[in-house]
Formats: C-alpha cells, sequence, structure tokens
C-alpha cells in the first residue's frame, strides 16, 4: 500500500459550475491536499491534514496551482503524426492526411508506438484523462488500453468504424463492425479505469446498415459511452443531406439508428438547427467543443456560453490531430478567443471548469475525476503560475487568483506543468 501524500499549494476546489452564479466565487482555494489509497481523502489546512496523517510524505509546491489533471473529451490518437500538418477543409483532411496516417497503423507495432508516443505527450501537458476515437482496425484500440493501462490512465477509447467513403484498407462492414466492437467492449469495458466507446466516425463513412448495427449494440451495452462527429462543416452537412435525403436534419441519422442518447458524445456541433438542439439537450447528450481544430480547418464558431445557456453538457478538447496542439491550455485560449468572437466571452474559471470538471461531467465521469474533492481519484497536476518570463511578470501584478492563472492560459504550455499525478503517484 502507498503511503499516503500531502500536497501544499493553493489547491483549487470547484464548489459549483462558474456558469451560474458570478464565476469568481466558484472555487475556493486550500493550502493542502491529503492523498490516500490514490483518492482524494481532504482538503484543508497543512496542520489539520498533518494531524490526520502524520505519516504522510510532505510534497510542497507552494508557489503553485493544484488542481484536477485536464480531461480531454476528443481526440484522434491515431493522428498524432500528422497534427500541424497544413490545413485544408474537413473532407480534404481526411483524404489527405487522415487516411493514410490511419492506414499506417494497420502495423501493431506502429500502433502501440503512437499509442505511447501520445499518452507521453499528453500526460506531459498535464492531461490526465482523453477519450480517443482509434483506427478501424481492432488492434488499435487494444493498443492505446494497454498503452492507458500501463500508466494506470483514465481513459476512453473505440475503434473507429467506417464501411464507406473512405479507402478499402480502412473499410469495414455492419458486421465486422459490431463485432469487433462486441468483443472490444467484453476486453476492455470497465476494466481497471478503462470505457469503451462505441464509435462511428461520423454518418458519412457509415452506411444505414452500420448505423444500425452500432445503435443495437449500444442498446445491448447502454454503460458504454459512443462518441461520433455532428455538424462540423457546412459542407459536411450537404453531403449528409445526400447521402441521407430522408432524414429531417444530420442529427437524425444518428436518432433513426439508435445512436441518440445521454452516454453520447457529439463532437463540434457547430451548425445545429434549432431541433438538434432540443433534442440533444432534453436527452443528456453532450456536446464537445474542439477549438484549435475548429479554427485550424476553418469549421466555425461554437458558442459555448449559448450552449450552457440551453441546458447542454459540455466538454471541451483538442480533437488531436485536426487540433493543433496537445495541451489543454492552448485548447482553453482558443476557446477563449473563439468565446470573443462570439460576443460571449468566458472567465478564466469557465474556461478551467470546462478542462476539467465539464470534461468529467460529459464523459460521466464526474463522481471520479474532474475535480478535488473527498473520494475522487487523485489524478492531479501542479501548474506553474511563473512558468515564462512572460508569464511571471503579468502574474505577479494580478489582483486575484484568476488573473494570476489567465495568463498561463494564454500563453502557457508545457513549462508550465510541473507535476502530474495519477492516482496519487508522479508522472515525472
Amino acid at each position: 500500500m502507498t503511503p499516503p501524500r500531502i500536497l501544499t499549494g493553493q489547491v483549487l476546489c470547484f464548489t459549483r459550475s462558474p456558469f451560474q452564479g458570478d464565476p469568481a466565487g466558484s472555487a475556493r482555494l486550500d493550502e493542502a491536499v491529503l492523498i490516500e489509497n490514490g483518492h482524494i481523502s481532504r482538503t484543508g489546512p497543512l496542520a489539520d491534514l498533518r494531524t490526520a496523517a502524520p505519516d504522510a510524505r510532505i510534497e510542497r509546491y507552494d508557489d503553485h496551482l493544484i488542481s484536477p489533471g485536464f480531461i480531454d473529451a476528443h481526440a484522434h490518437y491515431p493522428q498524432t503524426g500528422i497534427i500541424a500538418s497544413w490545413g485544408k477543409r474537413l473532407r480534404d483532411w481526411l483524404e489527405t492526411y487522415t487516411f493514410p496516417e490511419e492506414m499506417r497503423l494497420s502495423d501493431p507495432a506502429y500502433a502501440h508506438e503512437i499509442a505511447h508516443r501520445y499518452l507521453d505527450l499528453t500526460l506531459a501537458n498535464g492531461t490526465t484523462t482523453v477519450a480517443t476515437f482509434c483506427t478501424s482496425h481492432a488492434h488499435s484500440t487494444d493498443a492505446f488500453f494497454e498503452a492507458a493501462q500501463s500508466r494506470n490512465l483514465r481513459a476512453v477509447a473505440g475503434k473507429t468504424c467506417m464501411d464507406r467513403n473512405a479507402p478499402a484498407g480502412l473499410l469495414d462492414t455492419a458486421q465486422s463492425a459490431y463485432d469487433d466492437s462486441a468483443a472490444l467492449i467484453a476486453r476492455w469495458h470497465g476494466t481497471g479505469r478503462l470505457t469503451y466507446a462505441i464509435t462511428p466516425r461520423f454518418s458519412p463513412t457509415s452506411t444505414p446498415d452500420q448505423l444500425s448495427a452500432l445503435g443495437a449494440l449500444w442498446a445491448e451495452h447502454p454503460t458504454c459511452l459512443m462518441q461520433t462527429h455532428l455538424s462540423e462543416q457546412v459542407e459536411e452537412i450537404a453531403w449528409v443531406k445526400t447521402l441521407f435525403p430522408t432524414a429531417r436534419d444530420y442529427l437524425d441519422t444518428y436518432e433513426s439508428h439508435g445512436l441518440l442518447g445521454p452516454r453520447g458524445l457529439y463532437g463540434h456541433a457547430i451548425h445545429l438547427t434549432p431541433r438538434e438542439r432540443a433534442r440533444l439537450a432534453e436527452v443528456g447528450a453532450a456536446l464537445v467543443h474542439c477549438p484549435t481544430s475548429n479554427t485550424f480547418i476553418g469549421s466555425g464558431l461554437f458558442d459555448m456560453a449559448a450552449r450552457i445557456h440551453d441546458g447542454h453538457r459540455i466538454g471541451l478538447a483538442t480533437d488531436t490531430g485536426g487540433g493543433s496542439s496537445f495541451s489543454m491550455l492552448r485548447t482553453m485560449a482558443a476557446a477563449y478567443e473563439i468565446g470573443q468572437l462570439s460576443g460571449t466571452p468566458l472567465h478564466p474559471a469557465q474556461l478551467w471548469w470546462c478542462a476539467t470538471a465539464g470534461s468529467a461531467d460529459a464523459l460521466h465521469m464526474s463522481d471520479s475525476i474532474g475535480t478535488i474533492a473527498p473520494g475522487t481519484e487523485a489524478d492531479l497536476v501542479a501548474i506553474d503560475l511563473a512558468s515564462t518570463p512572460a508569464i511571471a511578470q503579468r502574474a505577479a501584478t494580478a489582483a486575484d487568483l484568476w488573473s494570476a492563472l489567465f495568463p498561463t492560459i494564454m500563453m502557457g504550455d508545457d513549462r508550465a506543468i510541473a507535476q502530474v499525478w495519477v492516482t496519487g503517484e508522479p508522472q515525472r
């Protein structure tokens, strides 16, 4: 059994959503956090925690922010090697970069290499949980889960299913998508800290028969998540209309095949109709905002504040590798910039909450991760609020936590990540 551990610093404890009431009052700062058996035991004054656990090891990060680890709610680990390739529109991006790279993961050794490289990069950026698409090769999902399990990470993944409009080397069938996914669910779902997500890439690359097969599979395994893409670009929506001429809208291509539900994760969801917005909110599905991807590929501006006001569950994500960074700090900065362009600026507390507690809620994991609260898993990050000279000189004049943290949101990178803990164990 691992001895107790006490971390000192500015321990960030959200007490409510910063989208409810004054964002500045949504959290408190405690002096220390006690970790026992991989979980948060309590927070409070250091003296109290030392009395509660006199044999605990004390690790001091007094000038740092101790935060929940970041949670990336939508990514494509197979695209690690093509991140920041010269940008095109969505279909061009898929055909030029994504599909050729994903075909390389037909080699199990390469899939293993990329899975480990991806998790090395995300952990270095303070991300402790990701929800990722794999490729259509079942072994790519095995490779990711094996890499995550070796690090004891809480993680979400699924085999990407496609039976049309993709290269032959990436196509499966309705039946093989069902069979492969069912076997992966049996092997991985609920094993340790792992969760399976049934994963149709998006409606244009799945026939109605495949979507129906995956909808049936989800009905048989309702504790699984389901992840896909929705209304990312206007050209994509027009394409969907030609492929599904009887559908009421893009969302209906999922809904009519059993792929709409509260454990659904719908990436992007920028250009939604009023009916789509109403149905997604009604069922409690999650929309996942991917701001660096939306600007990099030119998809549009997601109005996060409006969607939250409408009652939607919202996650935040890098969308590696259409997204141009592995960093959730950079992702928060892009979300802020998009909010400004949308006329709804986001407070630093709201941005940080989206990257932690908000994404945990989107993944239905709020009872386990995303907050520093007794009983939750000790996936934590220590943030250096003066990681570069530019950030340090700005933070030095800050009047409160949020103004001290905002320069790191806007200008920070992996240099701001002083330490990462996974179930209380340091990763550096």
